[in-house]
């Protein structure tokens, strides 16, 4: 809608290109027979004369017609480029051709160098009164730019590719943008030393912290969309001991719709940092299997929850449910949902999972075939706090919802587990581990598909690192890592919910989905990045404290169990471990102990759980609180 604005040019601009282009064709017919006959116009035989006032009109007409056609009154000339410049002379081109032709027609005979002088006339005449405006705007931006000078923010581009290009253009053509180009960084050794758009490319990546001290950059723009993960990584990471502000693009897809330009840069994330290319999906598997289904999503305000509600309503469900405890989370994931799909029919309800009535009558009501359990309580230090109420929300909630799920025919129910599962080593990985157990005994007994899907830390998710370093640095620091050497598998959002979506998609029943998520990653480095991104030096302007690892908190998070082995699925990204064997008629009587114990707030809940998670271990000593 923006863009067919944008191209609405002003009827009293097109009445002025009209009357210039009448006036232009004139001029031209005219100076053909002038030039023809040596600059004289006494020279001029008066049959030609006679000839030209009886086919100016025609001409008229015909020439105006074929810059219709070749829309050159619908172009911007500000930023007119190569395409137009070949539709003037096409549209130049036609204009004279259909003269020859009514020429011959009509009798009425020209001199046939004539014909080609005034195609030629014509389009230079066309061409200055296109091409003059955008030179103009140049020669004033540049007069704007030389008096301006020391307000402007000088720029380094990476990258000397289309993308690149694309960004210089926009930079030198604006008057709007308080940028300057000063230098370009590209890796192919081929074009070092040359300019593009007036712009010297300086050399590659190893010379980027000494052209930002050599030209006095301020800003560093990423433009090569096209590059790999790691490639990104790599650069970036140069740039960061810059101390100069960073902006990229956002994806490869806004060059191919031709949609680059200033305004969609955007800062450097720490995600552009992680050095790992993003999960792709099978996204028609997740349509088919979506669309046209009444699909719940449980915690449906949450990070994950509500960016699989953003990306089940992007697959015309027949209906989305969400779910949530939380009214201000279920508000605003609404209000969104509204906004960007009107037409989708979406119910939001406020409720517990932990409520067997409430379930049981929300499942009554609408009969959901899909549901994504994303309920849950994850935050570790304050689970270990409130170990019973882990177990209350995470165990038996998820046990209420799947009880709802088989009793009232749902096709699908797809568990969001978490890598703090294998070998946990606090009560919130061992209550996940136990909703895993769940899924797969009710897997055994209902004609439901249950299945889990286990991954790491999500970047930007409410509690994670990122948003408490964040918070941490614009404070002024100290940022806190709890250990130099502890590490994290990590994943954006996005991702994880993609894993989601094609998990249940293959989902036949018990199995648990493990997601390759490449190297685990320092949050160490996490959080020196961060602070360089933010434009600060590491110890100097912010410092890092280390307080040591919480209760309950692991050097490392595992994937998988040993004795789970793994299976390949169509996507090589994503994996099936083979669930454990357990004795489901024990693992019944020890729910039912959980649920005693969890109900009357018994103390040493832990050794309950660990009965029923051989590989849970704690720390009694400190198991009590924080």
């Amino acid at each position: 809608m923006e863009k067919n604005n944008f191209l609405k040019i002003p009827a009293n601009r097109i009445l002025a290109l009209v009357l210039v282009d009448i006036l232009s064709i004139v001029v031209s017919a005219f100076a053909a027979l002038y030039i023809r006959f040596d600059f004289s116009f006494i020279g001029i035989p008066q049959r030609f004369l006679n000839t030209f006032e009886k086919i100016i009109v025609p001409n008229i007409l015909f020439t105006l017609l074929f810059f219709v056609l070749w829309k050159l009154y619908k172009s911007v000339w500000r930023y007119a480029s190569a395409n137009e410049l070949i539709n003037i002379v096409l549209a130049s081109f036609c204009a004279a051709a259909t003269q020859v032709v009514y020429c011959n027609v009509a009798k009425r005979f020209m001199p046939r160098s004539y014909y080609v002088l005034y195609w030629f006339l014509l389009m230079i005449l066309t061409c200055c009164t296109r091409f003059g405006y955008r030179l103009l705007r140049i020669i004033n931006n540049k007069r704007v730019a030389i008096s301006e000078k020391n307000n402007r923010s000088n720029v380094m581009v990476i990258g000397a590719g289309a993308a690149g290009n694309m960004i210089l253009k926009e930079i030198a053509g604006s008057r709007y943008l308080n940028l300057q180009a000063k230098c370009i960084i590209d890796d192919q050794p081929g074009c070092h030393g040359k300019l593009l758009q007036g712009v010297p490319i300086v050399g590659g990546r190893d010379k980027i912290l000494d052209a930002v001290a050599q030209y006095g950059i301020d800003e560093i723009i990423y433009a090569i969309p096209s590059a790999g993960m790691q490639a990104r990584k790599e650069i970036l990471e140069i740039c960061t001991e810059s101390g100069c502000k960073l902006r990229t693009l956002p994806g490869m897809y806004q060059l191919i719709n031709g949609d680059v330009s200033v305004s969609k840069l955007k800062e450097v994330e720490i995600e552009d940092l992680l050095g790992r290319e993003p999960i792709q999906i099978n996204t028609e598997e997740v349509w088919k299997y979506v669309s046209g289904k009444v699909v719940m999503v449980t915690g449906g305000g949450g990070s994950i929850g509500s960016e699989l509600c953003r990306q089940i309503a992007s697959h015309a469900p027949r209906q989305l449910i969400i779910v949530d405890i939380y009214e201000n989370n279920a508000y605003d994931i609404q209000q969104e949902l509204i906004r960007k799909y009107p037409n989708l029919n979406l119910v939001v309800l406020i409720a517990s999972v932990r409520n067997t009535n409430r379930m049981n009558q929300i499942f009554a009501t609408y009969r959901p075939a899909i549901i994504y359990h994303a309920a849950a309580h994850k935050h570790v230090p304050l689970m270990e706090a409130s170990p019973n109420e882990a177990i209350k929300n995470n165990v038996f909630g998820t046990y209420k919802t799947a009880m709802a799920a088989d009793k009232y025919g749902a096709e699908k129910f797809v568990l969001i587990s978490t890598d703090k599962a294998v070998n946990p080593t606090n009560i919130m990985g061992a209550s996940k581990r136990i909703c895993e157990m769940v899924i797969q005994m009710m897997n055994q007994r209902s004609k439901t598909n249950f299945v889990a899907v286990r991954f790491g830390n999500v970047l930007g998710s409410n509690g994670s690192v990122i948003p408490l370093f964040k918070k941490q640095i614009a404070e002024g620091g100290p940022v806190t890592v709890t250990d130099p050497n502890i590490i994290r598998y990590f994943m954006t959002i996005p991702e994880a919910v993609s894993l989601v979506l094609q998990a249940g998609a293959y989902a036949k029943g018990g199995e648990i989905f493990v997601l390759d998520m490449g190297e685990p990653i320092k949050i160490l480095d996490l959080a020196e990045n961060l602070i360089k991104l933010s434009g600060y030096r590491v110890g100097e302007d912010i410092e890092i404290k280390f307080t040591g690892l919480r209760p309950g908190e692991k050097m490392y998070e595992e994937l998988l169990r040993d004795e789970e082995g793994l299976r390949k699925t169509a996507n090589k990204m994503i994996f099936i471990g083979r669930p454990i064997e357990f004795d489901e008629q024990k693992f019944e009587r020890q729910l039912e102990q959980l649920a005693k114990d969890a109900q009357q707030e018994t103390e040493d809940i832990r050794k309950t759980v660990k009965e029923i998670v051989g590989t849970y271990n704690y720390n009694e000593k400190g198991a009590d609180g924080i």
